[in-house]
């Protein structure tokens, strides 16, 4: 990809916000043509297709439709997914906020690299308009190959298609960026504030496999660079905080320490009141809403823990999208 995006000039300027993505809706049907586009994806999952192809047909789009479709259904909004409108709502918010630093001249759109809208639908939607300059910016604060490189791959891939179309961008995670520490501490805050500080507070991001890390993948040292840049912002002791990963999924050995076993952990040893936030995630979604704030919950609850609070993600925060139109705006200029 381009390594520098000139200033704006004869052609159009544009932003591409790129998430995860969700179902079309929260049924079996929905979640099977979901999980199988994100499943066959290589980065997410490595196995050999010969070993990973009749396991994924013959069994687990078989089964686990349903149940995603039960957990999709508990969290689902009138307007669709939550993580698909709060990323169109994230993206209509930037376009104003890079027009009030300026920058009016510049597009705004948002993609889902699994799901509609995306990628390269919405590529060429930006290449018809006129488009020929497009930074890409993974919604993902810290990079891992199975999210933020999976993205790009979306994006070189319809280079490939069409050569010379565009001069790309990208920024590959902002896992330190002041900015998105300052805008998750003002959240925090915000609701300490409103409802007392909590005996503990437990950042959660999402899972990798532990092999990621013998294969040099980032992820695992950025996720603990970005939770300790948030305990100092917060001034917390190591002794008031944890650091866990969520989302486990097969019989291989995850990212530790467990979410849910830390919070199961933490309430059988005493600890009364625990905040969880999400700092990996900057968009609330089935991870969040129904894994942290529902079965985290529950498990904590359960194991004789009092007060669960979930901090909810970044979402439309003002601090947040104030963060994402200033990592915008550096390359923007030049």
């Amino acid at each position: 990809m381009t390594p520098g995006l000139p200033p704006a000039g004869g052609g159009k300027t544009a932003v591409l916000l790129v998430n995860l993505g969700s179902p079309e809706a929260p049924t079996r049907q929905a979640l099977r043509a979901y999980l199988r586009e994100f499943l066959s994806d290589r980065r997410v999952v490595g196995l050999p297709r010969l070993l990973w192809w009749p396991l994924l047909h013959l069994i687990i789009l078989n089964v686990r439709p349903r149940r995603s479709a039960e957990k999709y259904a508990k969290v689902w909004l009138e307007e669709g997914a939550p993580l698909v409108v709060h990323t169109e709502r994230q993206a209509k918010l930037l376009r104003g906020y890079l027009g009030q630093a300026g920058l009016g001249h510049v597009s705004v759109a948002w993609a889902m690299r699994y799901g509609a809208p995306a990628v390269a639908g919405v590529l060429d939607r930006l290449k018809a308009e006129g488009c020929e300059r497009i930074l890409v910016l993974p919604l993902y604060p810290q990079y891992s190959a199975s999210t933020t490189a999976s993205a790009l791959d979306a994006v070189r891939a319809w280079q490939r298609r069409n050569p010379g179309a565009a001069q790309i961008e990208a920024i590959e995670g902002f896992h330190d960026d002041a900015g998105y520490i300052a805008a998750l501490a003002a959240a925090i805050q915000a609701r300490w504030m409103a409802n007392g500080r909590p005996d503990k507070l437990v950042m959660s991001f999402h899972g990798l496999p532990r092999a990621s890390i013998a294969q040099g993948d980032p992820y695992h040292d950025q996720c603990l660079v970005s939770g300790r840049l948030l305990a100092d912002a917060l001034g917390l002791a190591e002794k008031d905080y944890a650091i866990t990963f969520q989302s486990r999924f097969g019989p291989a050995e995850w990212l530790q320490p467990y979410t849910q076993e830390t919070l199961e952990s933490l309430a059988r040893s005493g600890v009364a009141r625990v905040d969880v936030v999400c700092p990996g995630f900057v968009a609330d979604c089935l991870e969040t809403l129904e894994e942290i704030a529902i079965e985290g919950k529950a498990a904590f609850l359960a194991a004789g823990g009092r007060e669960f609070r979930y901090i909810p993600c970044l979402n439309e925060r003002h601090e947040w999208i104030d963060a994402l139109a200033g990592l915008a705006r550096r390359p923007l200029a030049g």
